[in-house]
């Protein structure tokens, strides 16, 4: 756990919060503490010193924990995939499901003890959780209870009927239905969304012994690399070459397409 604690930011507009939280991480990792006062100063260091691990105050002079969440999340920073972790005293059910759904990892409510924190580093640093790369959500799998260790009861029909790599090829394909969709609205996190699909998918598909469909991926792979270094997207001809792979869906799912034929920059 402690190599992967070895940068961490704190974006807390409170000193006094601030320097609670990292005197207790000091006690679990020597390793180097940035804190930032606001929003903005928070972007910049983290921009700088590409941190391991984030924590951040739901709200605060200057500081809106969903709001930075979200803009790490759809930036080109190289942290944008590192854990998040919500502070906060108000921990109200609608402050919990809009961190969650902006991408946070892990929530921790004031006021907390050392043994509060280390559960929340252990979650994100030892249980790590699948990453998401739609369009709408960009953050870890927001189902808790996703890892091969869960014990508990199953609550979705694809937990019964489907082998895993299967569910995650289910999966993939619906998140890339919905990123072809957004060529034309959102092109950036799109083409983004699409080539995280593609290398799921070409993982399950090489796990399952899907040759047809390791192909077809390989050819939808080499078409978005020549779109990134072409610089634009043609949503009519991104929904064309994703075609071969949206028709692996039940029908109902692909009740929508999409029809702008503008060239957007990306």
């Amino acid at each position: 756990m402690v190599p992967m604690l070895q940068r961490v930011l704190i974006v807390d507009p409170a000193p006094a919060s601030a320097r609670l939280l990292a005197d207790l991480m000091r006690n679990i990792s020597a390793g180097h503490l940035w804190n930032a006062p606001s929003n903005r100063k928070g972007l910049e260091t983290a921009e700088q010193v590409n941190p391991q691990l984030i924590f951040v105050e739901l709200t605060g002079a200057n500081v809106d924990g969903v709001d930075f969440t979200r803009r790490v999340r759809r930036s080109e920073m190289n942290c944008r995939q590192a854990p998040i972790i919500m502070v906060t005293a108000t921990a109200t059910a609608a402050a919990i499901l809009g961190a969650r759904d902006a991408g946070v990892h892990e929530f921790l409510r004031k006021p907390y003890t050392a043994k509060d924190l280390l559960r929340r580093l252990e979650a994100v640093t030892l249980r790590p959780r699948d990453w998401v790369e739609a369009v709408d959500y960009i953050g870890p799998d927001r189902r808790r209870f996703n890892s091969g260790d869960y014990t508990g009861k199953l609550k979705r029909r694809s937990d019964i009927k489907t082998t895993p790599d299967a569910a995650r090829i289910t999966q993939a394909l619906k998140i890339l239905k919905s990123a072809v969709s957004a060529a034309a609205s959102d092109p950036k996190q799109a083409l983004r969304s699409m080539q995280a699909q593609g290398a799921d998918l070409q993982k399950a598909a090489v796990a399952v012994g899907d040759l047809k469909l390791v192909t077809t991926v390989a050819d939808f792979q080499r078409y978005l690399a020549a779109a990134a270094d072409r610089g634009v997207l043609i949503p009519e001809e991104v929904a064309r070459k994703a075609a071969p792979l949206l028709a692996l869906l039940p029908a109902e799912e692909l009740s929508r397409k999409p029809s702008d034929r503008a060239v957007v920059s990306i």
